[in-house]
């Protein structure tokens, strides 16, 4: 009789124990994973500071095969970094006074960004269809889009030989023969030469180079400095609107937050109370009153300074849609 009981018995002991067994394992798989990717002496490195790098590294090119050998490699990065941070605090480091200014600054840096970035964040993103009318008001950017190859000279703006370079360039005089002229009138310059697209070129001047053909240019008269500039040879290079969409959408969603960034920057320095001390006094007021003075003459109407503002802003509107 006791011997069947414990016959009996043992299968039924053998499942529990088997039961209990499993059960520990369910427990030790359903344990949360470590937060720390690695140890170094007396500091750790955490998963959310690797995760960080990881997304500030923005490897849009990376493939999901290659995640864990970037991660590996930023792994070690930040582990090399531990090493250094630890021998500089050993060596007191962090207490010397340039350290202690560029941790000031990076802080400083950081706020701010993360300030512009909360502000930037609630700007209207851009439709499709803005994007499109964009694309469709600038075609030397897109249907007609074209790779120069541009020579060019500039030399001071205090020459004052703009007129005499028009001349020149539009008699179809070789650059060679404006850099001896130049030369000979103990003008000092710089050319050269470059090949850029479209999109390399400034906004504001790409209207006035796109309907140039090879052999013509043209004399940009700047603040600081004369530019000729001759269009050696062009290639049409046009690109689709399904490609162009997406850029012009972003494109126009980074302007649209500079500017909101631009707005908020200017709202709270006109509402603070900034005072320039000592050298700097000095020449804020003169700077402040060279620009009333440079408002007054262009606009003795303080209304005008508006009315012609307003203009200004709803052109520059206009382009945008």
């Amino acid at each position: 009789m006791k011997l069947s009981r414990q016959k009996l018995l043992s299968p039924v002991l053998l499942l529990l124990l088997a039961i209990g067994l499993a059960a520990c394992d369910s427990k030790e798989s359903q344990k949360p994973a470590t937060q720390i990717a690695a140890k170094v002496n007396s500091g750790e490195i955490s998963v959310h500071q690797l995760n960080y790098v990881l997304a500030k590294a923005a490897r849009g090119n990376a493939t999901p095969e290659m995640a864990p050998k970037i991660r590996r490699e930023i792994l070690d990065r930040l582990v090399d970094q531990e090493l250094a941070v630890e021998q500089a605090v050993n060596k007191k480091l962090d207490r010397s006074p340039e350290v202690l200014m560029a941790i000031e600054n990076a802080r400083r840096e950081i706020l701010a960004r993360a300030y512009i970035e909360q502000i930037t964040a609630g700007t209207k993103k851009p439709t499709p269809e803005e994007a499109q009318n964009y694309y469709s008001d600038h075609p030397q950017l897109f249907a007609e889009r074209r790779i120069y190859n541009i020579q060019e000279i500039v030399l001071p703006a205090t020459a004052g030989v703009s007129d005499e370079l028009q001349q020149m360039l539009d008699a179809g005089k070789p650059m060679e023969d404006i850099a001896n002229w130049l030369k000979g009138k103990e003008i000092k310059f710089a050319a050269g030469s470059a090949t850029r697209a479209a999109e390399q070129i400034p906004l504001e001047l790409l209207p006035k180079i796109h309907p140039l053909k090879p052999g013509q240019g043209l004399v940009i008269q700047g603040p600081q400095s004369i530019t000729l500039m001759r269009i050696a040879a062009s290639q049409s290079a046009p690109v689709a609107e399904a490609a162009a969409l997406p850029r012009i959408q972003q494109f126009l969603g980074n302007q649209r937050a500079t500017e909101a960034a631009r707005e908020e920057l200017s709202a709270l320095k006109a509402k603070a109370q900034i005072t320039y001390m000592g050298e700097f006094a000095e020449s804020s007021e003169k700077n402040a009153a060279a620009s009333a003075q440079a408002v007054a003459r262009a606009y003795p109407d303080t209304s005008a300074v508006k009315s012609k503002a307003d203009v200004a802003i709803e052109k520059g509107a206009t382009g945008l849609k």
